[in-house]
Order: structure tokens, then C-alpha cells, then sequence
């Protein structure tokens, strides 16, 4: 197994996302796998993500499915150096 076999996915979320267009990304991406990540980096960017999860948690409502999120922390590496970011794990319940 190589390093990017290793590497997780995420569905990458800055300040100038658009809510709508994440939330519906997250909600497609749950019909089709268990679980889905976001990172986000600065508050503007996890207030966007924030807004997304609860726009997706209304897309998928329709199907008879309901989403819980896990926030949690990680580490990026940037050319500045190390920066913390935000994860929410996404997952139907």
C-alpha cells in the first residue's frame, strides 16, 4: 500500500464555498458511502461547512435518512507551516 492509498478523503471547505453546492456534495457522496469528511480551516470556512451539513441533513431528509456529525480536530501542512483545521465526520444514521 502506497502513501496515497493511505491519505483519507475530504471534502474541502473554505470560506468562499458555497453552502448549497457542499450540502448537496455531502449529501450525493452519503448515498453512495457510509461516511463523509469535511475539513475546514478558519472560523468563516467551518461556519460554511456548518451551514452545508444542516442544508444536506434537508436534502437527504426526503429518503427517510437522518445525518449526525462528529467534529473533531486535524493537522494540515502548509507552506507556513502547521495549521489546525476543524473535521466533521458526516454519517446517516
Amino acid at each position: 500500500m502506497n502513501e496515497k492509498d493511505t491519505e483519507e478523503k475530504f471534502l474541502r471547505v473554505s470560506a468562499g464555498s458555497n453552502a448549497q453546492s457542499v450540502g448537496s456534495a455531502i449529501a450525493h457522496a452519503l448515498y453512495e458511502t457510509p461516511q463523509v469528511k469535511l475539513r475546514a480551516v478558519g472560523a468563516s470556512a467551518v461556519n460554511q461547512a456548518v451551514k452545508a451539513i444542516a442544508i444536506a441533513r434537508g436534502y437527504v431528509a426526503p429518503r427517510g435518512l437522518d445525518l449526525s456529525c462528529r467534529p473533531g480536530f486535524t493537522t494540515v501542512e502548509s507552506r507556513d507551516g502547521s495549521i489546525s483545521a476543524i473535521v466533521f465526520t458526516i454519517s446517516v444514521n
